[in-house]
This record gives C-alpha cells, sequence and structure tokens, in this order.
C-alpha cells in the first residue's frame, strides 16, 4: 500500500509512520521536516502562504511520481494527522494570532491534503483528516482551534458529497479525538486521568486497518469520536 501521511513528524503521525513501516507499507511523509521512516518525503517550506504551499506540494509529488514511473493516482490512502492547538477566548491578547496558527495548522493543512486525494488518490482509496471532539459543542476557552477544527468537520462532510472531486468509490472519514496520549500532553497535564487518554497505537492500527480493508472503513464522512475509558477506546458516529 502506498500512503502519505501529513504531519508524519509529530506525536500521531511519527507514530503513523513507524507502524507502517513495521507492515512494509511504502509511505510518503510530508511536512516542513524529512522524516527517516518514510520511504520518500516531501518537505514543505511556505509556512505563511497556503497557495504557495499547495503547488509546493503537487510539484514535488507529481515530480516523485515521474522518478519512480508511477500511474497519476497512485495512493492507497492520504492522511492528514497534522495540527496543533490553540487556547483562548476572543478577549486574549493572543486571540487573532492563536487563530492564525490554527487555521494554518488544521484548515491548510487538510485542504492541501484533499486537494492531493483528488489528483493522486486511486479508485476506491481513503483519505482521513484530524478533527477534534470538543468541536462539536462551544469551545470558548479555545475558540481558534474549536473554529479550525468545525471546519474540517464541515470539509469531512462536503467531501463524502457527490461531485466533490475525490477519486470514485473513496472514502473519507475525521476523527475526532478528545486527548491524545502523547509525553507532551503528560507534561503538560501531569494531574490528569491518562485512562481517559487514547493512544497514538490505536489511532495508527485503525488508520491502517482503514487502508488495507475498505470493507472495515465506517460510512463516507463519517466523523468517528474516539472516546477512551479505563484505557480502551471505543468509536462513536457523531
Amino acid at each position: 500500500m502506498r500512503i502519505l501521511v501529513f504531519g508524519g513528524r509529530g506525536a500521531l503521525g511519527s507514530k503513523l509512520l513507524s507502524y507502517c513501516k513495521q507492515k512494509e507499507e511504502w509511505i510518503i511523509a510530508a511536512g516542513f521536516q524529512s522524516s527517516s521512516d518514510a520511504n520518500e518525503n516531501v518537505v514543505l517550506t511556505n509556512r505563511d502562504n497556503f497557495i504557495a504551499q499547495s503547488a509546493e506540494c503537487e510539484s514535488q509529488l507529481v515530480g516523485l511520481q515521474k522518478k519512480l514511473n508511477l500511474e497519476p493516482n497512485f495512493l492507497d490512502a492520504v492522511v492528514c494527522v497534522a495540527g496543533g492547538w490553540r487556547g483562548g477566548n476572543a478577549a486574549s491578547d493572543s486571540f487573532i494570532q492563536g487563530c492564525d496558527d490554527v487555521i494554518k495548522q488544521s484548515i491548510w493543512s487538510s485542504v492541501v491534503a484533499a486537494q492531493v486525494a483528488s489528483k493522486h488518490l486511486k479508485a476506491g482509496g481513503l483519505l482521513v483528516l484530524s478533527g477534534a471532539a470538543a468541536a462539536s459543542n462551544p469551545t470558548p476557552y479555545m475558540m481558534g482551534y474549536g473554529m479550525a477544527k468545525a471546519a474540517v468537520h464541515q470539509l469531512t462532510k462536503s467531501l463524502a458529497a457527490p461531485k466533490s472531486g475525490l477519486p470514485e468509490n473513496s472514502s473519507v472519514a475525521c476523527l475526532l479525538i478528545n486527548t491524545l496520549d502523547t509525553e507532551q500532553n503528560r507534561k503538560a497535564m501531569p494531574k490528569a486521568d491518562f485512562s481517559k487518554w487514547t493512544s497514538s497505537e490505536f489511532i495508527a492500527t485503525l488508520i491502517h486497518k482503514w487502508t488495507i480493508d475498505a470493507s472495515s472503513r465506517e460510512p463516507s464522512g463519517s466523523l468517528v469520536e474516539l472516546k477512551t475509558e479505563n484505557s480502551k477506546t471505543t468509536m462513536n458516529i457523531v
């Protein structure tokens, strides 16, 4: 399987890359840093110019396709786990900057991933985006983050609709994570109940399963909430 991962150097992206490497899948990591776990890397440099960033990504993918003599629709899955968190309400001094950050981290990355899927995903392929369970409700304490993730939820629904531009019989899903169990989150919230946090291993296993077995996927357009209690994760379509 050929899998493109946006955000391959993040906590979740790194786990997904290492898991897929163990399964001997062929992986492209796309982001601002390369990954040694990937077979190929698409290294982006345009952090502040959305149009240039998209063009840069497409140019490198086309170059890679031609170098390896692959068909244009050569990807079995496109996975976007790029993102970041920013807190604050409308009165916060950092409100505007925080909104700008999460728009770039979550919306830009998801939109670029969607266009890559439209051009390079195989018929019947998979696109996975990263949402947030919190964005299903008001988020006054992290307003920009909730807004950005809600936009990704809407994008997911639109991509699953007819004439969205995705290849025939492809599937799109959005993962709604409550709190991801990472070293950084444990340091930031040392008194939290870690048994309620979702492991990166669970998510990596799930995405890989969806990639190799189309029958295991949720209906296209699903917002899949991952809820963890007592270190056991269940899925719920919201």
